[in-house]
């Protein structure tokens, strides 16, 4: 035991940050563990996420079942239990469509009837979730396809469009985050805008932003999928107008703008559904080691699945391969660590956050530890590009926040923020928003200073848009937090959401 301790360095550090009043930071950081921690293994575990074998993630599908696979293998490796009922997999229904071809899209020109072909991937993505066949119609430029009568609006009025192909937005008209954008809510989800669109008769719809999204509903005889903002604008030509100045008039003044265009188009897609399919997240735990402190936990999550492969593979790299890999290396570490965690670490490897936050949601509702024993719940989403990093909420919880700066100054020496807790009224679009809405203290790990181009929902969000040596310190800044944090008997987050 002696010759063990011998051969690894354990630093103890005793810091006063904040007031002179606040008690000093204690952080105990085994350094052979801290170094375990490497940008090539991050970078491998992100490499092996986005290869061709998993298909690109798609909640549901077998790919993302073999990744969960893999992830909980390395659970099993590093010795961290697994969390339900003997089992890393905690189950939840998740329907999925299989998108087998790129599909086609051809806009027909009035009135000379020219056929003018989209391209696949610079022009449109078929729909993730699009009926399979072939549609053709005129095309109506429906604003954000809302029908809310009780806030005086209504993309539809006065409007055919059976039979017919809308173009539409996402998202609702009024952009101030506040009371009046949680009156918008309901209707910003996709799949009430394509339910609305399907119960007034549309054929077929386009969905303004080059976007893959499984995060929508799935009808047979309905065919979708996404486009440019480019081809919008070449969908109003002929009109007088031009796309832009059309929208930003509707969000200017919360007011539609429809009108019928002067072109038709014709989409084709392949597809199969497969509705009675199940997903999961991989939960594992480190039990704490302290008598008092054990029966509390800090969860650390980070969403597994991607988008999938609608026409190509879209291998989620950033988004989210790299959040996982970080929070494997930091789970390394945690597991590895002389120095062991004073409170329980639960780390949850989300399911369905791209699909709706399906398997976040499961959790909450069907947690495998007491939320009023649970001290915080931090997530990491799209950890891998950048230059500094920032707690987000981390303000609100300085009890929290000052283990991350104490830990940033002695190791990590990169730039850290933190931000205000802020009610969002809008819909939830993280794993982190469920966890704040059911009454979670929850706080967000996330990068500043972009260091190379992002390709959100695309097929370049590839391993050449990693920094690997901000993932590294992203994991290392975690352990030495995490760690610090489940040893500190004063812990206390302010401002839980009840």
């Amino acid at each position: 035991m002696a010759m063990k301790k011998s051969l690894i360095l354990i630093f103890y550090l005793f810091l006063a940050i904040a007031a002179p009043s606040q008690e000093p930071v204690r952080q105990i950081v085994d350094l052979e563990a801290f170094h375990l921690i490497s940008s090539h293994d991050l970078l491998d575990y992100a490499g092996e996420l986005c290869s061709e074998k998993y298909g690109g993630r798609l909640s549901g599908s077998p790919g993302y079942e073999a990744a969960a696979t893999w992830v909980a293998s390395k659970l099993e490796e590093w010795n961290i239990k697994p969390a339900v009922a003997g089992s890393y997999f905690q189950y939840f229904h998740n329907a999925y469509t299989e998108v087998l071809t790129q599909g086609k899209i051809e806009l027909v020109t009035s009135p000379l009837r020219n056929v003018i072909d989209l391209f696949f991937p610079d022009d449109y993505y078929p729909g993730s979730n699009s009926g399979s066949g072939d549609v053709e119609g005129e095309a109506v430029y429906v604003g954000f396809g809302i029908s809310a009568p009780e806030l005086g609006y209504d993309d539809y009025a006065n409007l055919d469009v059976k039979g017919k192909i809308v173009l539409m937005e996402s998202g609702v008209p009024h952009l101030g985050n506040d009371t009046m954008l949680a009156r918008w809510e309901p209707y910003s989800y996709h799949r009430y805008k394509f339910e609305r669109a399907r119960e007034l008769g549309a054929a077929g719809l386009l969905y303004v932003g080059l976007l893959a999204n499984p995060n929508t509903s799935y009808f047979a005889d309905f065919v979708y999928a996404h486009i440019s903002e480019s081809i919008a604008e070449k969908l109003f030509a002929g009109t007088g107008r031009l796309y832009a100045n059309q929208k930003l008039q509707i969000t200017n003044a919360v007011r539609p703008q429809s009108i019928p265009l002067k072109h038709s188009v014709s989409i084709s897609a392949s597809t199969q559904h497969f509705p009675d399919t199940q997903s999961c997240n991989v939960i594992g735990i480190i039990e704490g080691s302290d008598p008092a402190l054990k029966n509390e936990a800090i969860i650390l999550g980070a969403h597994l699945d991607a988008v999938g492969s609608p026409g190509m593979l879209f291998p989620g790299a950033l988004d989210n391969a790299s959040g996982v890999a970080d929070l494997l290396g930091a789970a390394h570490a945690l597991s590895h660590s002389a120095v062991k965690p004073g409170r329980s670490i639960i780390f949850i490897f989300f399911g369905g956050e791209e699909c709706g936050l399906y398997g976040s949601t499961h959790f909450v509702q069907n947690p495998v530890w007491e939320k009023e024993k649970t001290a915080f719940m931090m997530n990491l989403d799209m950890v891998g590009n950048g230059a500094g990093f920032t707690i987000g909420g981390g303000s609100s919880h300085p009890n929290i926040l000052r283990h991350f700066n104490t830990a940033n100054d002695r190791y990590i020496h990169r730039s850290l923020g933190a931000s205000q807790l802020r009610q969002n009224y809008g819909r939830p679009r993280t794993d982190a928003a469920v966890f704040e809405k059911a009454g979670y203290c929850t706080l967000g790990l996330w990068t500043t200073g972009q260091v190379k181009k992002i390709y959100y929902h695309q097929p370049l969000d590839n391993l050449d848009g990693l920094t690997p040596e901000l993932m590294e310190d992203a994991a290392k800044l975690l352990y030495i937090s995490i760690l610090g944090a489940s040893l500190d008997e004063n812990l206390i987050p302010q401002n839980r959401v009840d």
